[in-house]
Formats: C-alpha cells, sequence, structure tokens
C-alpha cells in the first residue's frame, strides 16, 4: 500500500489515499477517451477529502452508476465514486491528479469501455 496526496489545478480540492498506484487503466469510453484518464480504483474507505467539499460538481451519463466529480472552478476530475462488480464502494483515482508521480513507470491497461 501506497500513501499518495493529489488534488485538482486550482487547489480547492485536495484528497490522501492508500493504495496501489503502480498501474491504472485507460478506457476508451466516450467519457475517458476524451478526458485522457489513467484511473486506478481503491476501496472508497482508504480515499479521503482533505479539502474541496461543496467545491466540486458531479456528472452522471449512460447509466448513471460513477459520480464523476469535477472542480467548479478549473474543471479538473481528480476522483470519482463507484461500486466494483462485487457492489464494494469504490473510489476512482485520476493518476494525472496525483502528486509527483511518474506515469512513465505506470503498468497500464487498455479497457473497452466504448462497447460495455
Amino acid at each position: 500500500m501506497t500513501h499518495v496526496t493529489g488534488g485538482c489545478h486550482c487547489g480547492k480540492i485536495r484528497f490522501e489515499a492508500e493504495g496501489d498506484f503502480s498501474s491504472g487503466i485507460e478506457c476508451n469510453c466516450s467519457h475517458c477517451d476524451k478526458k485522457g484518464f489513467v484511473l486506478a480504483f481503491i476501496p472508497k474507505q482508504d480515499f479521503s477529502l482533505v479539502s474541496g467539499e461543496g467545491a466540486y460538481t458531479t456528472y452522471h451519463f449512460n447509466r448513471g452508476a460513477i459520480d464523476h466529480n469535477f472542480c467548479t472552478t478549473c474543471g479538473v476530475q481528480a476522483f470519482g465514486f463507484g461500486k466494483g462488480p462485487d457492489g464494494t464502494e469504490m473510489a476512482a483515482i485520476n493518476l494525472r491528479c496525483v502528486d509527483g508521480i511518474d506515469r512513465s513507470a505506470l503498468n497500464i491497461q487498455q479497457v473497452n469501455g466504448k462497447d460495455y
């Protein structure tokens, strides 16, 4: 388990998280593809919003199963919430928003969300 910090571009939203952040997914669904996300999923209990409560809004599309949260000031989506296949509450961490992460060292898995 690794402890990370991160947040949005303007700094209003800051988070801390515990998990394995050595890999992530790139999904080709219409939302993820346009935003260029690299996502890592952790149990929601391992995510903590340090600042920014009330500074983000939520976007839902398709089945509305994922809370795509983004900063109301800068528009950056640093994290989202959803449920894993087994119903576990999950946090999706946008690895591009993690402080000091070396994205060139990440193991990236391509996911076909477009046809899902």
